[in-house]
């Protein structure tokens, strides 16, 4: 893909060889002006020079997408934030995006995005990085589900941003790989006493390695298509929690939809919670089983042989997808070009390095403080569709870290909920009228 690149000038080495004598002699008598200093430590100069560099890229990019509303969001104090919060300027760009041409070497819009997160700007890189999950979505799912006998389309312009985020993360790692200190549990902490009479030698701390070493790629290569894409979604990890809520909701949509949804193993774990809830005597469910019920021959009040629970129980949506694009739409997204991706969705494979960030960034969208309901409650249903994935590939690392997502999210809802109701339980006592007490009479003897 023909992308400008900005490589060091560099002299020739006749020029080289004549100016050696003529820069050695003034080197001790030229100083940078004073004027220049004052302008760099300038924290106000330094400010307008951001604003200006954003609104160039966004003033390109509403010549490319032609929208008032793109223009007058470059006039905004902070224009790529501005962009990074609007639905309308969310919608005209992933229209864009997942048109049937998009993603070819010579799309104008990959081109923007590639020129875009190679500035040294952190809001514009930050624009770039919140399209990413799209990006990666609608790549991944044209490459898997194109037929074999024709050839493969032309993403080169995907692939271009996919690289240049990857470059990034793999300059900042220097060649080193991702390491976890794995505490010793026989030594006692903050956090727990162990059993048994612990050990009088040094803690023994063992190291785990999450990612090996990255090497520079200048393509994507089928064999490297996973790890390339897994470490962009990495680099995506270090800003999610500044990531808009559409943004994460469109990541835990396309997890869903990379596990494949049509498997029942995904309600394994809400259907032995319903089922110890009724051995219990209790019946009720929360407004989350919704979600998981599509497997349970519950439909329209009629049970089918099933155990349905109570009357309240059976008012939920069968389509999981469905729901998240009311999500979606009530958050002033189109819904039209929602429904046309879902359809291009595909299940894809899921190796370890592609799948490790994916249920990292999902642990970030679960339990984020900041995050919206919508966003914990796509994360919980990718989740279970993630789990039940692994649980037929056979997966033990995704089994593992899926199973602890699952029961973190259950006792979170279910402390939530308790915690609502007695909430509720106050404000119901505390506006419940109390008669009124008689007025005590004294007898005073004369």
């Amino acid at each position: 893909m023909d992308f400008p690149h900005n490589h060091p000038f560099r002299h020739s080495p006749s020029s080289s060889s004549s100016t050696t004598t003529n820069s050695s002699s003034t080197a001790h008598h030229q100083q940078p002006p004073p004027s220049t200093i004052a302008t760099d430590n300038d924290p106000m100069h330094s400010w307008w020079e951001s604003v200006s560099k954003q609104r160039s890229r966004i003033l390109s990019l509403s010549s490319l997408l032609p929208s008032e509303d793109l223009s007058s969001l470059a006039d905004f104090d902070r224009p790529a934030l501005s962009v990074l919060s609007s639905p309308s300027a969310y919608s005209r760009i992933s229209s864009a995006l997942s048109s049937p041409t998009s993603g070819s070497g010579s799309d104008p819009l990959c081109q923007w995005l590639y020129e875009t997160f190679q500035s040294s700007d952190p809001h514009l890189r930050l624009l770039v990085l919140s399209f990413l999950p799209l990006l990666s979505g609608i790549y991944l799912s044209r490459i898997h589900s194109s037929d074999s006998s024709s050839s493969l389309p032309s993403l080169a312009g995907f692939e271009a941003v996919l690289l240049a985020v990857y470059s990034s993360e793999a300059k900042s790692r220097s060649g080193k790989p991702l390491l976890v200190q794995i505490p010793d549990l026989s030594q006692p902490s903050l956090y727990h006493t162990p059993r048994n009479k612990p050990v009088q030698e040094r803690s023994r701390q063992s190291v785990g390695v999450l990612a090996p070493p990255l090497e520079p790629h200048l393509a994507v290569k089928s064999t490297k298509r996973a790890i390339i894409i897994g470490t962009a979604l990495d680099f995506y990890y270090k800003q999610v929690s500044q990531m808009p809520a559409w943004s994460k909701l469109e990541f835990c949509k396309f997890a869903a939809a990379w596990a494949g949804q049509d498997c029942p193993c995904r309600t394994k774990f809400d259907e032995d919670d319903r089922a110890s809830r009724h051995e219990n005597g209790n019946g009720n469910s929360n407004g989350h089983d919704r979600f998981f019920r599509e497997d349970s021959g519950c439909s329209n009040g009629n049970s089918n042989g099933h155990d349905c629970g109570d009357d309240d129980d059976v008012d939920y949506e069968d389509d999981v997808i469905k729901e998240s694009v009311v999500k979606m739409d009530s958050l002033g997204i189109n819904k039209e070009d929602v429904e046309n991706l879902e359809r291009k969705e595909v299940r894809i494979p899921l190796p370890w390095e592609l799948l490790r960030p994916v249920v990292t960034i999902l642990g970030h969208c679960l339990f984020g403080p900041s995050n919206s309901q919508d966003v914990k409650d796509a994360a919980s249903v990718a989740i279970r569709c993630l789990f039940a994935r692994a649980s037929h590939d056979l997966a033990p690392q995704a089994i593992l870290a899926l199973q602890s997502l699952i029961r973190l999210d259950k006792s979170a809802r279910a402390a939530a909920k308790a915690a609502a109701t007695a909430a509720a339980n106050a404000s119901s006592n505390a506006n419940t009228p109390s008669k009124a007490k008689k007025p005590e009479v004294l007898l005073v003897s004369k």
